[in-house]
């Protein structure tokens, strides 16, 4: 093997390590923010008595104001509503609110008319089932911005030197 491929070689073997970080760092953070706030936002839209929504849906809340996911925009290019912070925040801030305002006295009725518009609050109908409503990449926020650049450029230059690589390679070989 010539001196240019094992010099490519050991950049693209440390490109890659990077971009392994970004994915394994991601995964972990998506996993965390599901553990944390996603199921218990699913819990309280499965919940079968008020009380026990309440419980849940405080334990996000808490999650959400703990790690400053209140306002802001999770998109980098499009600002798209549906990636919006504060309404998805707001909306599961004026759910609870409905929750603890509802009377000790409300009929069986009331509580499950309160327990349905929860559960459409805070799930989507998809094809491939019930899915919690958060933005997309909230799980990283506010470094969104970090993230893109981190895994389009660790990316982008793991595969240039991977290639660098081979071609220096089988040149060696002509």
């Amino acid at each position: 093997m010539g001196k240019a491929a094992k010099i490519f070689m050991v950049f693209a073997i440390i490109a890659t390590v990077v971009f392994g970080a970004w994915t394994t760092v991601r995964i972990v953070k998506d996993v965390q923010f599901e553990m944390n706030c996603t199921q218990y936002l699913k819990r309280a839209a499965d919940a079968n008595t008020v009380e026990t929504a309440k419980e849940e849906l405080a334990k996000a809340i808490s999650y959400a104001e703990a790690h400053n996911l209140t306002e802001g925009v999770v998109s980098i290019f499009l600002h798209q509503p549906k990636n919006d912070i504060g309404y998805w925040y707001n909306n599961m801030t004026e759910a609870y609110a409905e929750l603890e305002n509802l009377p000790e006295d409300a009929t069986s009725l009331e509580k499950t008319n309160v327990l349905m518009k929860l559960r459409e609050t805070l799930t989507d109908e998809k094809e491939s089932g019930v899915s919690v409503t958060v933005p997309e990449g909230i799980s990283i926020y506010p470094n969104n911005v970090l993230y893109f650049w981190w895994g389009l450029l660790s990316f982008i230059v793991c595969c240039g030197l991977w290639i660098m690589y081979w071609v220096a390679w089988l040149n060696y070989w002509d």
